[in-house]
């Protein structure tokens, strides 16, 4: 079976998500986590992504990132598995495979749903039933883009930037955002759009991914299209 085309371009933001081979845990103790997020960020730098937003689960990671380049994000999932497999396997006596084959993205249009998709990402220990508020789960960026807690993997997004002032005001807009009740369509789509790797955007964006990749986009799964 071919492998489906990546749309990646430099500048439009990504959503991505990595999941353990057969759904298998990733991470075990807390420093597993530590240990990724070193290596995430070093990958980061090394390959020209800025990391907006992240959730760590027991078997699966999502990021959401914008590289400089098309090859970028293919490059730090590379460099990520080459440094934390080895660090797996070493820590835990254990062989063979981590990650579930390649992993899953998708570019989405920064207007309409960068906000959606940090929100969307920052959930995910909500919606698991792991915690009941984000603020709650450490393993996410939700403590640096809600609350103002450093961490140097997180680079601020235009899109972030734009929702108030100020840092305060900035964390305050955001935390308000968690407040509302989810779009279940909207959440549908985001899933569904990420797991076939089709743009997430209107159609005048999903044109100019089209002209810029020199790709057809192709469809995602059923869900509400935003108004």
């Amino acid at each position: 079976m071919p492998r489906k085309p990546r749309f990646y371009q430099p500048g439009l933001p990504v959503h991505a998500f990595q999941r353990g081979h057969n759904k298998e845990p990733v991470f075990f103790e807390a420093e597993d986590y530590l240990v990724y997020l070193r290596i995430l960020k070093e990958s980061a730098e090394s390959c020209g992504c800025l990391i907006h937003a992240y959730v760590l689960m027991t078997n699966h990671v999502h990021l959401l990132m914008t590289p400089e380049s098309s090859a970028a994000i293919s490059s730090l999932f590379q460099h990520v598995g080459r440094h934390y497999v080895p660090y797996i396997n070493k820590t835990y006596q254990r062989r063979g495979s981590l990650w579930e084959g390649r992993h899953k993205g998708n570019v989405i249009e920064s207007e309409a749903y960068f906000l959606s998709c940090m929100r969307y990402i920052e959930m995910n220990p909500v919606r698991a039933g792991m915690v009941d508020h984000p603020a709650k789960y450490r393993w996410s960026s939700y403590a640096a883009n809600a609350q103002g807690v450093d961490n140097a993997v997180i680079q601020l997004h235009e899109q972030y930037l734009a929702i108030g002032n100020n840092a305060e005001s900035r964390q305050a807009a955001y935390r308000g955002l968690f407040e509302i009740k989810a779009d279940t369509d909207e959440w549908a789509l985001i899933r569904a759009s990420l797991s076939s790797g089709t743009p997430l955007g209107n159609a005048c964006f999903k044109r100019q991914v089209e002209v810029m990749s020199g790709r057809k986009v192709g469809l995602n799964q059923p869900g509400r299209p935003r108004k």
